[in-house]
């Protein structure tokens, strides 16, 4: 997989367009969840892009300390469904947390994970916080990583 990182303004219109797609196909579509995905921060993050040949497989958008949450975050985590088995997820995850460690200079990075993966994401050094959450009718969990 080669890893893409750019800033809302220096992204291409094709490159937008296949992330809104595959933002789309998974989040609405395949996770039958109807909810406002272009949110207006997309202009505020750093978007780690992951391709194979010219297609998007693999994708997170970055924010700064302050922005989103206290800390940095990673959201909008994705990887396209035929993909999976290839352990993308883990290569585009790790990639955006180098980006946040270089880009910002911290370790503090926090994200609000879909339940179900809180493993993937604990073998990232990520941990618990708190209790869990709906958001868009999905059992969510906050969770965050540190020095």
């Amino acid at each position: 997989m080669n890893i893409k990182i750019k800033t809302f303004q220096e992204l291409e219109l094709e490159e937008l367009y296949k992330i809104l797609q595959l933002r789309s196909e998974v989040f609405v579509v395949e996770q039958d969840c109807v909810y406002q995905d272009i949110d207006g921060k997309d202009s505020k993050a750093i978007h780690v892009m992951g391709f194979e040949g010219d297609e998007l497989v693999a994708y997170t958008r970055c924010f700064k300390p302050g922005y989103y949450f206290e800390e940095a975050s990673i959201g909008r985590v994705i990887v396209k469904s035929n993909f999976r088995k290839y352990g993308f997820g883990h290569d585009i995850l790790k990639a955006s947390i180098d980006l946040i460690k270089n880009q910002y200079q911290t370790k503090n990075i926090k994200l609000s994970a879909q339940k179900y993966l809180i493993k993937f994401y604990e073998t990232h050094g990520f941990i618990q916080l708190g209790e869990g959450y709906l958001e868009d009718g999905i059992p969510h969990i906050a969770m965050i990583k540190g020095s």
